[in-house]
This record gives structure tokens, C-alpha cells and sequence, in this order.
């Protein structure tokens, strides 16, 4: 079975822009892969040299959406993440971590960090960001790639 994170926004920002800004994450945390054309990471999604597999694509949610529902807000984009769980799983989270964090820092709006609807990681409502209590999950080096404020706060989807 695949680890399989979201990160979904309710922002303006057209999911070109966003493809634009992984990128761009990317090259300034000197990952392997940044030279990825947009256009895979849109349709078959592009593979990190850790191992990370990213896809960025409209959000469409159901109107039924965890999302919508627990946090009132419609996402717009969608990236998604999928661990290789053969190659270090904890540098592909640290990667994820930083990719959402460069996010967070380009694009306006309300977000989530989730894994399969039952884990939040982060959680970005009104401009107010709350990461996950949970010290396993935020290690000082994951905890050191967010620059916004935040505070640790545990949240969670109502049918969790």
C-alpha cells in the first residue's frame, strides 16, 4: 500500500502557477528533479531523486469534501504526494515538508497538509497556521523549513 499525502488549497493562484512555484521550491532546496517540465508533473506527476513522487492538479472536490465540510473552504489546487517506501522515507517527508512550506510561502488562501483524510499535518485557516502536535511527525529539521508563524495545534477530520 502507497503513503499518500495531500496538500490542498483553497487560493486564486491557477494551478500553472502553482506547478511554477514547486519549481521553483525545488531549485532553491536543491532537489534533484526541479528540471521536471510542467506538463508531467500535471498529467503523470514527477519523481524526485529521493524518491518523492509529486503531482499537481486541479482540486474538483465533491461537495461532500472532508474539506469543505469540517473547514469551510473549497479547494482550488491539489498537490499530491506519494512516498517510495524502497528508498528513505524519512528524507521524502522532509522533502514534502519543505515543498509545502515553499507553498505556503507563494500562494494565498486556506490549506491543508493531510494523509488520506485521517492525519492532519498542517493546517492554514484565516492566515493562522497549525502544525500537528505531535513531535514525531515535526522534527526540528521539518519544524525549521516552516518560516511563517504557527502554533502546534492538533486538528482533525470529523469522521476520523
Amino acid at each position: 500500500m502507497a503513503i499518500e499525502y495531500d496538500f490542498v488549497a483553497g487560493t486564486p493562484v491557477p494551478v500553472k502557477q502553482v506547478i511554477a512555484d514547486v519549481q521553483e521550491v525545488m531549485r532553491a532546496w536543491g532537489m534533484v528533479g526541479a528540471e521536471v517540465v510542467p506538463d508531467l508533473v500535471l498529467d503523470e506527476g514527477a519523481t524526485t531523486g529521493s524518491g518523492l513522487w509529486i503531482r499537481v492538479l486541479d482540486a474538483n472536490p465533491r461537495p461532500w469534501d472532508p474539506v469543505i465540510q469540517d473547514f469551510k473552504f473549497t479547494p482550488t489546487v491539489r498537490v499530491a504526494f506519494r512516498l517510495d517506501k524502497v528508498a528513505d522515507t524519512t528524507a521524502q517527508t522532509d522533502e514534502m515538508v519543505r515543498l509545502v512550506a515553499g507553498l505556503l510561502e507563494r500562494i494565498s488562501g486556506d490549506a491543508v497538509l493531510h494523509l488520506g483524510y485521517e492525519l492532519i499535518w498542517l493546517l492554514r485557516l484565516n492566515g493562522d497556521v497549525s502544525l500537528n502536535e505531535r513531535d514525531d511527525l515535526w522534527q526540528p529539521q521539518r519544524l525549521a523549513a516552516i518560516t511563517q508563524p504557527y502554533r502546534r495545534a492538533t486538528r482533525a477530520f470529523s469522521d476520523t
